[in-house]
């Protein structure tokens, strides 16, 4: 009869910097023994040998006590299936159960985090950060859905199927709280990982071919010219908020996003063959080249902190700020000029697409091109909302015509 002996201990010689030793889980059946890292972690002095169990002086004992012994629980069901179903019981055996792969097989999350640690050493060379970013992001949400679906800790590539991208859809639907769009995104995250998985023959065949979901067109926000107007020619008593309007204005005349503001330098700005300066520089997120003319407005700006950064060490031309404080300080800027939108720093870049390039009649070709995109199709969604708003002033239009006229009048009477 198969006989089960589970043991949490600690090996205290193996404390890290943190002075804290990882906690592991020996499981031994018929006297053999297999064991593996259960992630928990505290101080030596406070793990107490007898009860197996985290000193409630430490800040995580409660929950970490707690999941001891969900690990423990789950252990025990999964002993008593296979001994239904089994006639000899391996401690190896049960173990790979519980973390939900194989002796041979690849799981899925042991492959992501290969993944990503070599995204993370190629970030500045084929990568950004923000890439690294999504993805780390993406295995921390696939790694709560196999907590909270299969109870484990990882799961066999073998045992990916249609089911299971589906269920895992629905996951970042209701328990992220994921809008349609970032869900498709991190989906497509997933998928990456699944086809290496193919590429190195892992796995035979593509396992969610039947899986067909798409991005929804989301309306960008973008600035009117009144509003735009409005912003630059405001006065504010608050130096830290004029410095984030002067950035915000730049790029709303440049089209730059963040990081290319962030990083745009004296090397950067050139003189064209019309005589007058531009700005060339290569995307930060696609490595595209832009070619911008300097329009006087962003021309104006740069002139205004030309002594400032004149001892700048990395030869930049405007001043630094995070993003997330751009973001914040936008916010109170678009309170202050009564203007009934959710600023952030991209709109700036949404707002010289249409306001001040296609709505003044700049063909889309050459929009798409100082923009960095790699596809004029990625332009054209700037196309459609000028189109929208040339309807509405046109409806407009039609009204104000009709209110001035009392009686209707028959069109095709004018042709005759």
């Amino acid at each position: 009869m198969n006989k089960i002996h589970i043991l949490f201990f600690q090996r205290a010689s193996l404390v890290n910097y943190e002075d804290v030793a990882y906690i592991y889980c020996r499981v031994t059946i018929n006297k053999k023994r297999a064991q593996f890292a259960t992630g928990l972690k505290c101080p030596p002095r406070l793990w107490n040998p007898n009860l197996k169990r985290i000193d409630k002086k430490w800040p995580d004992a409660k929950e970490a006590n707690k999941e001891l012994i969900r690990i423990e629980s789950r252990l025990l069901q999964i002993f008593d299936k296979m001994s239904i179903s089994e006639k000899e019981i391996s401690a190896q055996n049960l173990v790979d159960k519980y973390l939900g792969k194989s002796n041979t097989g690849k799981t899925i999350l042991e492959v992501f985090r290969q993944h990503n640690a070599k995204m993370k050493s190629l970030i500045g060379i084929e990568y950004a950060q923000g890439t690294l970013t999504r993805f780390e992001t993406t295995y921390k949400h696939l790694a709560l859905f196999l907590e909270s679906k299969y109870k484990s800790e990882d799961l066999e590539i073998t045992k990916l199927d249609n089911q299971f991208i589906h269920d895992f859809d629905y996951f970042l639907r209701t328990q992220k709280s994921c809008a349609n769009n970032t869900t498709v995104k991190y989906i497509k995250n997933l998928t990456k990982i699944v086809r290496i998985c193919c590429d190195y023959g892992w796995l035979e065949s593509y396992p969610f071919t039947n899986y067909k979901q798409r991005t929804k067109e989301v309306d960008r926000v973008f600035l009117t010219k009144e509003e735009l107007e409005l912003i630059y020619e405001k006065a504010f008593d608050n130096f830290r908020l004029e410095g984030v309007r002067d950035l915000f204005v730049f790029s709303c005349y440049t089209g730059l996003a963040y990081i290319d503001v962030q990083r745009l330098t004296s090397d950067n700005i050139v003189v064209g063959i019309d005589g007058n300066k531009w700005i060339n520089i290569n995307r930060k997120k696609t490595d595209i080249k832009s070619s911008i003319p300097l329009l006087p407005v962003a021309e104006e700006i740069l002139y205004k902190y030309e002594e400032l950064m004149k001892y700048d060490k990395n030869k930049r031309v405007l001043p630094c700020m995070s993003n997330q404080k751009l973001n914040a300080y936008l916010k109170e800027i678009a309170v202050i000029c009564n203007i009934n939108k959710e600023l952030t720093f991209h709109i700036a870049r949404h707002t010289f697409a249409t306001t001040v390039t296609l709505t003044n009649g700049v063909p889309i070709e050459s929009v798409s091109k100082m923009l960095g995109h790699s596809s004029i199709k990625m332009t054209q969604h700037y196309a459609k909302i000028v189109d929208r708003k040339l309807s509405d002033d046109m409806m407009k239009l039609r009204e104000k015509l009709q209110g001035n006229n009392s009686k209707p009048t028959n069109p095709l009477r004018a042709i005759r």
